[in-house]
């Protein structure tokens, strides 16, 4: 069974009005860059729980949560309404396979994600592994709107300390938005937009994950493979690796 620590909200900082990220502190622990943990809150005398990845590094003194607030959900509108000094349970220990350790090696590396999916990339980022082994990284972001673009300043840091080895390409789809490509991820490797936006192939030395809207992933999953990069499996190592966030 998991047990809990009791954690106290720093910053709940909005991206949008719906969009947030949850900043909290707890007693120190370990995880690996790209696990998940539960977040819980007391309600009618029960404990109201969900998975969400953690954004900051295994280094950071502070844990981050990437949220979109769902109108009719159990927990995100609850989340989006805390304020720092508030108390939130914090689950252990830290879940999930979705890390660069279950990735095999490769030239490029590529982080595609849809909407708060990109979470667990920026705490992969900002360790040291990806910059130690893998060439290029690039990292890819699918919104509907500009203001879901989260964490920008912190790709553009990138960019800057990188600039030889890092790419990053926004992909916005209903609105116009410059630099930023539009329409869905399969389709734009399948035309290969996406590709040619960061002057890379997508090819048998190149390492992809997916993580986000499932749709998303079970397509681009097929267009890669159709392109030669099959699912990575531990009894059988392949090309993407993925993980669904819902």
């Amino acid at each position: 069974m998991a047990q809990w620590l009791t954690g106290e909200v720093v910053e709940n900082y909005a991206w949008n009005q719906d969009l947030f990220t949850l900043k909290v502190r707890t007693p120190k622990f370990d995880f690996i860059a790209g696990q998940f943990v539960r977040l819980g809150l007391e309600v009618d005398g029960q404990r109201v729980q969900r998975a969400y990845s953690l954004v900051n590094a295994p280094t950071a003194d502070e844990l981050e949560f990437l949220v979109n607030r769902i109108q009719d959900g159990l927990l995100s509108p609850l989340l989006h309404g805390l304020q720092a000094g508030q108390r939130i349970e914090v689950s252990q220990p830290p879940s999930g396979f979705f890390t660069l350790n279950e990735v095999p090696d490769g030239e490029s590396l590529w982080l595609i994600a849809t909407g708060t999916g990109v979470g667990p990339y920026f705490s992969m980022l900002g360790t040291a592994e990806p910059w130690q082994r893998f060439k290029r990284i690039h990292l890819v972001h699918a919104v509907r709107y500009a203001s879901d673009l989260a964490y920008q300043k912190l790709a553009q840091q990138w960019l800057q300390q990188y600039p030889q080895q890092f790419s990053y390409q926004p992909i916005v789809s209903r609105e116009q938005v410059t630099g930023a490509l539009s329409g869905r991820v399969p389709a734009l490797i399948e035309s290969g937009a996406l590709q040619a936006a960061l002057a890379d192939q997508l090819d048998s030395s190149a390492q992809v994950m997916l993580c986000g809207n499932p749709d998303m992933i079970r397509d681009a999953k097929q267009v890669l493979a159709d392109l030669g990069l099959p699912k990575n499996l531990r009894r059988k190592p392949g090309n993407v690796t993925m993980e669904h966030y819902w």
